[in-house]
């Protein structure tokens, strides 16, 4: 049998070094190799879906020995709340490098980035060893700085270090975490199946390790007050860094609070699961209020992240802290699949944004307007993608967070305030859209250019997988409720 995650996380990277050693290949020849093997990594991606989780545990496991001395092992698998974010990530990453054929400066390094950054991603969600889902974690890091550094706006070497210092400084505790979870296994192993069978730690013990966790997962996801690098990165990264930040990258976040938190330190987290939902509350709630006041579209657009994410900490939360069976799956079907469509709707919106200031070279609302008479294509896809993140119903989010609510309501019924977010994201959208897109277009916008094939092709897909995700929700849930289903026994 083919090592189908193998072949999947590591493709990018032989594209990334395929680019790297051409000697100086033209721009188009960097840009074919780069939509090649991401849409090679997309074929890999859909083979591991069809082949999907098998329940309970991990399956479509690989493994070798790596350092045996220490029980370290070269260990990747799927189950089904990970499968989901592989096909996502590889799904954004095939529309991240079709938007980018245009680039122009430096598309070879660009390029290189971007593909390494796909590889560090997806085994971050396939990694079963703890110190290679580090080194997947901590490669991450490494490639978005330098994309904001390199290619972002007007401030992004400041953006770019806040954004590498908060991060690279917030997963040091995760790395102790992970030593606590080594030293307390009975037998030396990073093997994460073990401590997900049988968690190695108790007590006191226990909860400074989830301590340690909750730290590292809030600063990535980002969640309030940890989130103040986050709009500063989005605002000066480019398009592409946007899409992979927003729809790939936060999720390691809300992945670890599942994979680690939840699985590994299960009865540390009931008893902390409280301050976890307050905290979720607090940031969705912030997050929409402060997407309110912005008239900025990119930085609304970032707050809205926050806000999302926000309820997929609820949804977790909620799983931590309930003992029936049945609501804890609800939360948690809800939560991976917020997760899951945070990526589509959200990579659609900042793709739209960034299609937005390459025409107008502004981000200001009140300098637009009218947009809709002038860019009609344009203009209708931004209104799909925004009533897709308002959480209409028969678009992305509603089903997620329907169930998310629906299990806050039945098990922390206090904790449903979290639902005004909804009403306050959904004033947010209507008033972008106000002063965006409607009234009569400004003199300088009337030559402005409609969506391009190369547009197209980026944000058709997103759009089409947040429709369908809308409107049957089981071609995913089904794959996530295999594996929640088990975990809550």
């Amino acid at each position: 049998m083919l090592p189908l995650v193998s072949l999947t996380l590591f493709l990018p990277l032989v594209g990334a070094v395929l680019i790297l050693c051409l000697p100086k290949p033209a721009t188009r020849t960097v840009h074919v190799i780069a939509i090649i093997t991401a849409a090679l990594t997309l074929i890999g991606a859909l083979s591991m879906w069809f082949q999907g989780a098998s329940g309970a545990g991990f399956s479509q496991v690989e493994e070798l020995q790596w350092i045996p001395a220490i029980g370290a092992a070269y260990r990747v698998g799927v189950d089904g709340i990970s499968l989901p974010l592989v096909l996502l990530s590889a799904v954004l990453f095939l529309v991240a490098v079709i938007y980018a054929s245009s680039l122009r400066e430096r598309p070879r390094a660009y390029i290189a980035l971007v593909l390494l950054l796909e590889t560090a991603s997806i085994g971050t969600f396939t990694a079963l060893d703890g110190i290679l889902f580090y080194v997947f974690f901590e490669v991450s890091l490494v490639s978005m700085y330098f994309m904001i550094a390199g290619w972002g706006h007007e401030d992004r070497q400041r953006a770019a270090l806040m954004f590498f210092i908060y991060t690279l400084l917030g997963s040091l505790p995760l790395l102790l975490a992970i030593l606590g979870l080594y030293l307390g296994s009975p037998e030396p192993t990073f093997d994460m199946r073990a401590w997900i069978e049988n968690p190695p730690l108790e007590g006191a013990a226990a909860m400074w390790a989830l301590i340690a966790m909750l730290i590292t997962f809030a600063v990535k996801i980002p969640a309030v007050p940890l989130h103040t690098w986050l709009p500063a990165a989005h605002v000066q990264a480019p398009t592409v860094g946007s899409v992979i930040l927003a729809g790939v990258m936060l999720k390691f976040g809300t992945y670890g609070l599942v994979r680690f938190a939840l699985q590994m330190t299960p009865d540390a987290f009931r008893e902390a699961g409280v301050v976890v939902l307050v905290l979720g509350v607090v940031s969705a709630l912030y997050g929409a209020f402060a997407a309110l006041a912005q008239s900025d579209l990119k930085r609304l657009v970032a707050y809205t992240s926050v806000n999302h994410m926000g309820y997929v900490i609820v949804g977790v939360a909620v799983a931590a802290i309930t003992l029936d069976p049945s609501v804890r799956t609800v939360a948690l079907d809800g939560a991976v699949l917020q997760m899951f469509s945070h990526g589509l709707v959200t990579g659609a919106l900042f793709l739209l944004v960034g299609m937005i200031q390459d025409r107008a070279h502004t981000r200001e609302m009140g300098e637009l307007g009218g947009l809709l008479k002038t860019v009609p294509m344009l203009g209708w896809t931004f209104v799909l993608a925004a009533f897709a993140s308002l959480g209409l119903p028969g678009l992305a989010h509603f089903p997620a967070e329907f169930q998310i609510f629906l299990a806050t309501l039945g098990s922390a019924p206090v904790a449903v305030v979290v639902i005004l977010g909804i009403a306050i994201i959904a004033g947010t959208f209507l008033k972008a859209l106000r002063e965006t897109f409607l009234g009569e277009p400004r003199q300088r916008w009337q030559a402005m250019p409609d969506l391009s094939v190369r547009e197209w092709l980026a944000v058709a897909p997103l759009l089409v997988l947040t429709v369908a995700t809308g409107v049957a929700p089981s071609w995913v849930l089904d794959i996530i409720h295999r594996t929640t289903s088990a975990l809550v026994l």
